[in-house]
């Protein structure tokens, strides 16, 4: 892979020079591939003064012009797919059958994106439902709020990027975004991309920096919406700087899976399986925690290990590669002492367990204690929990008893208990006959409690991205 440079990109144009600059290493061989340069306050400062000043610049476009935008966006990810692909996996660890995935997610994304900037809808109310108002009718419109302030993670960090950025455009909004600082190179080549695509250059600001560049965008007056998504740590950083806006938070989670007795094992074995390591377990609605009836733990177990012990852990770059490294050496060592905590507490290791550089085996561990951090705060690694259960109200107990509440999954093919235990799980989302690591690009997704406010899903986020205005008119 050739050497490139992440630059920020502030009202139309690429920074350099006189600036901080970062080295940036791939996790997984520790090469040099590239540098980011860092911006300034005063960089920032200008990103939130030309978001601003675009924002009518772009609320004057029409759908069909900013639907062609992003439609055009989609169309050239779609030819540069395997130069993204390698791109991310190069920068995360990721491997590339993950991240080829992830570059068709991104593509529909902004393909849904531009389908839903031509359906920002309102409705006609009557007035005669009140008694005064016999002769008035009222209309609403979706209206852009002005500027989005879009703050995305490493781990989808091009789906991720898309899911913000395109509903915010879709929607007529300028944006500002900073994404993570462990993959600003995939960021600054879809930014090119937007560009060549015809985004007008004002529409987008990018900024590269961590903590204390994503607080001064946070807590500027001239930012209408923050979307988020990220730890729970930061969010509530981010709400306590934010003052009078709106907030948008795509946070974590401890994801629960239930295998009930009748359940088709086999199969949910090898789901368990393959949606609990991929991406090295760095997905919030990654398999953390399996509960298993404990009428079938033992063949479960076996066939988790099985499945487990088939994955093929390598290099993100080679195509048959499952399970590539985590972001860097210090999330796997924090995996590691949470792992051995665990066996502390009396869990039985089935298989995995051991770390090189930044690499953790694909690890299962069989009943672990409540306390243990492995169940009762969120992994993001490739550990998985097996916890045997008597009774599903038991299963519905302890997956509801965390902070966290954003995905689960549930096998059973008793279609009353399916939706029973669906109905109080306290999450967003259930995947009956599927693990809790299910999601479409489309679908309204987001969780409750500690796991965030708000959902995503380009039709959902733009919701959230614009304001009903309402024209009444009064008739004589």
């Amino acid at each position: 892979m050739s050497f490139r440079r992440a630059r920020p990109y502030v009202n139309k144009e690429w920074l350099e020079g006189n600036r901080s600059v970062v080295s940036i290493k791939s996790p997984y061989s520790q090469e040099v591939i590239g540098e980011q340069i860092i911006a300034t306050s005063e960089d920032v400062e200008r990103a939130l003064s030309a978001a601003y000043e675009a924002k009518k610049t772009i609320a004057s476009l029409s759908s069909y012009e900013r639907a062609k935008i992003l439609k055009e966006a989609a169309r050239l990810l779609e030819k540069q797919k395997e130069k993204f692909a390698s791109l991310i996996s190069n920068e995360l660890g990721k491997p590339l059958k993950n991240t080829l995935d992830e570059v068709s997610r991104s593509v529909e994304t902004l393909e849904q994106s531009a389908e839903e900037a031509k359906r920002l809808i309102g409705e006609t109310i009557p007035g005669d439902a009140s008694e005064r108002g016999g002769k008035a009718i009222a209309s609403t419109f979706r209206v852009p709020v002005g500027v989005v302030a879009a703050i995305t993670p490493f781990n989808a960090p091009l789906n991720l990027v898309c899911h913000k950025i395109g509903p915010a455009f879709a929607a007529g909004n300028s944006v500002i975004l900073k994404p993570a600082p462990q993959t600003t190179l995939v960021a600054s080549e879809f930014i090119s991309l937007l560009l060549e695509a015809g985004m007008p250059e004002c529409a987008i600001n990018m900024v590269l920096g961590g903590v204390e560049t994503g607080q001064q965008i946070v807590k500027d007056d001239r930012v209408n919406v923050i979307s988020f998504t990220g730890g729970t740590v930061a969010s509530r950083n981010i709400c306590e700087l934010a003052g009078m806006k709106k907030v948008l938070l795509e946070l974590g989670g401890n994801a629960s899976t239930i295998v009930h007795e009748d359940a088709d094992i086999k199969k949910a074995a090898e789901l368990c399986g393959r949606t609990g390591f991929s991406n090295s377990g760095q997905s919030c609605i990654s398999v953390q925690r399996i509960y298993v009836h404990d009428t079938v733990v033992s063949e479960f177990t076996e066939l988790l290990k099985n499945e487990v012990k088939s994955l093929k852990v390598g290099d993100p770059l080679l195509p048959q590669t499952d399970v590539g490294c985590l972001v860097d050496e210090k999330a796997a060592n924090r995996v590691l002492a949470w792992i051995e905590e665990a066996v502390g507490l009396g869990a039985k290791l089935i298989c995995g367990g051991k770390k090189t550089g930044a690499s953790i085996e694909p690890t299962v561990l069989l009943n672990p204690p409540k306390q243990s951090k492995v169940v009762c705060q969120e992994v993001f690694g490739p550990v998985v929990s097996i916890i045997p259960y008597q009774d599903i109200e038991e299963a519905i107990e302890e997956t509801n008893d965390s902070s966290f509440g954003l995905q689960a999954g549930l096998f059973t093919n008793q279609m009353d208990l399916a939706y029973r235990v669906a109905e109080s799980l306290e999450v967003g989302g259930v995947v009956i006959n599927g693990t809790s690591n299910f999601r479409l690009d489309h679908w309204p997704y987001g969780g409750i409690k500690d796991s965030g406010v708000g959902r995503e899903g380009p039709r959902f986020a733009i919701e959230d991205m614009t304001e009903t205005k309402m024209i009444v008119l009064q008739l004589s």
